[in-house]
């Protein structure tokens, strides 16, 4: 299995020497080039914020629609400093979502994840004990060169990232955005196969 190199994985870059530590499959899950993941993840949240995701969905954030075990593919081509997310949630009648964004490096090492040409979140990971642990440190909101950082806290609550390596191909991952007031308002968490390609 091929890994990345500091200088050509943005994850690589955003954590610096706390890269080497890192196993395997999550140098592949982050690495230059192509890498198509498959697995199933489980999607929750209570039923009072169906229709604020419903909206989110309109901005291009996550998915409203929850159900367990999705069928889900992420597709990943990394383009210099951005690295592309592709997600394809196919549930069990058939019906299938897409859930993309794109990953930029800003100010050397500031990792943001776009989900739309206006709004992002700055997101802030390190590695613990050969885990990868981020989390959200901000809204980024974009005008054409202008940026302002916002906190996400109290508007659609704070993101929290867990991704773990299972053997030498395999991760786990767990995102949740938690609120101060309302508890955990959203989840997917699940399991993929790891398969680097070579970039076209």
């Amino acid at each position: 299995m091929n890994t990345a190199h500091p200088e050509e994985s943005l994850m690589a870059r955003c954590l610096g020497a706390q890269w080497q530590q890192l196993p395997p499959a999550l140098q592949a899950h982050y690495r230059a080039g192509a890498v198509r993941e498959e697995g199933r993840m489980d999607v929750e949240f209570p039923r009072w914020m169906a229709p604020l995701l419903r909206l989110l969905r309109c901005m291009g954030v996550l998915v409203d629609r929850a159900q367990p075990q999705v069928h889900t593919v992420v597709q990943r081509q990394t383009e210099g400093r951005r690295q592309r997310w592709q997600r394809t949630l196919t549930y069990a009648d058939g019906r299938v979502l897409r859930f993309d964004s794109t990953w930029v490096l800003e100010d050397g090492n500031r990792l943001v994840e776009y989900v739309n040409p206006w709004l992002g979140l700055e997101l802030a990971p390190r590695v613990v004990e050969q885990s990868l642990h981020y989390e959200g440190a901000c809204l980024v909101v974009r005008c054409g060169q202008r940026r302002w950082r916002l906190s996400e806290r109290w508007l659609f609550g704070h993101a929290l990232i867990d991704e773990q390596a299972l053997d030498a191909s395999h991760i786990a991952m767990d995102f949740r955005l938690v609120h101060p007031w309302f508890g955990q308002v959203f989840r997917y968490a699940g399991r993929f196969a790891v398969q680097t390609e070579s970039a076209p």
